[in-house]
């Protein structure tokens, strides 16, 4: 996707104020404003919305028992994250867990304020919990560059989850799926959503995006690579009648909402995983071609 480069460099490639992030301070990054631009909420399917901002995904679903929030995005996206939540019709307070993809600033960023405005249990993969806790990437990131090490604000007792573990919130339950390459605690989910008897498959499916540092080789590990390809197989494997990624153009989430109506519901789509995880596929398969080519 044309996307897909633009991201990949620009997550990091950052300007940071200082080494470490305090509570509730505004994170910058080459694309960070665009990223960041407010975005009315929307219904997907069902019990399962839509709240957050117009490039970086954050996904709600609902129950009488509670609710189940998926990824924080920016710290400055908690605010915008929380009043769609709140346009809804939902209360903030009843948001029992809060599930992450994975831990980049862009994803995890608001996860702190969220945990602290809700009062919800964070969950993530036990890479992933790690990252959270510390506030800060490691070096088995791809990433991850010694001079620039982008903090995000620390998620305080993360649980774990592992790879096919669900997580349940009331009638709600979610799986994990554990699909590391582009962080090593990358985690898809996925999870049943119902409208007049009919129930369909949503997978919110995490980055199989091929990004990283300058000097991250990829083909520098083999096991590495085959971890990675076996991530794209199984998204592309999954159950899906519904897939929204991360960032929400690798979907083409903004692009079906605007051709949605009342009759047509243009988010369904069964080949959304195997096309997302075909096209990532390619992605990957182009970056190791051109780690083989001589340095100019």
């Amino acid at each position: 996707m044309a996307m897909a480069g633009k991201l990949g460099i620009a997550a990091f490639a950052l300007t940071l104020a200082g080494s470490a992030l305090a509570a509730d301070q505004e994170f910058h990054c080459t694309h960070c404003k665009e990223w960041n631009v407010p975005h009315k909420p929307f219904k997907i399917y069902g019990n399962t919305y839509y709240v957050g901002t117009a490039e970086l995904s954050a996904l709600l679903v609902t129950s009488p028992e509670g609710h189940i929030l998926l990824d924080g995005a920016l710290p400055q996206s908690a605010p915008l994250i929380e009043a769609n939540i709140r346009k809804l019709g939902f209360r903030v307070e009843d948001v029992k867990l809060i599930l992450n993809s994975h831990a980049h600033f862009d994803h995890a960023g608001g996860i702190a304020r969220l945990q602290r405005d809700s009062g919800a249990t964070v969950v993530a993969s036990a890479h992933g919990a790690s990252v959270l806790e510390d506030g800060v990437i490691g070096k088995d990131d791809p990433q991850y560059t010694p001079a620039e090490e982008p903090r995000i604000e620390k998620v305080a007792s993360v649980r774990t989850v592992a790879d096919n573990e669900v997580v349940r919130v009331g009638d709600l339950a979610l799986t994990a799926h554990m699909t590391p390459g582009h962080t090593l605690g990358a985690t898809t989910w996925s999870w049943t959503a119902c409208e007049q008897k009919r129930c369909l498959d949503i997978v919110y499916v995490d980055s199989l995006n091929a990004a990283s540092a300058d000097s991250f080789r990829y083909s520098d590990s083999p096991a590495r690579v085959v971890q990675f390809k076996a991530s794209i197989a199984k998204v592309g494997a999954l159950q899906c009648d519904i897939a929204v990624a991360v960032h929400p153009d690798f979907t083409h989430l903004m692009e079906n909402l605007a051709r949605k109506t009342a009759r047509h519901n243009t988010f369904i789509d069964k080949n959304g995983c195997r096309d997302y995880a075909d096209d990532a596929r390619k992605r990957l398969d182009a970056r190791l071609k051109s780690e083989k080519l001589p340095a100019r």
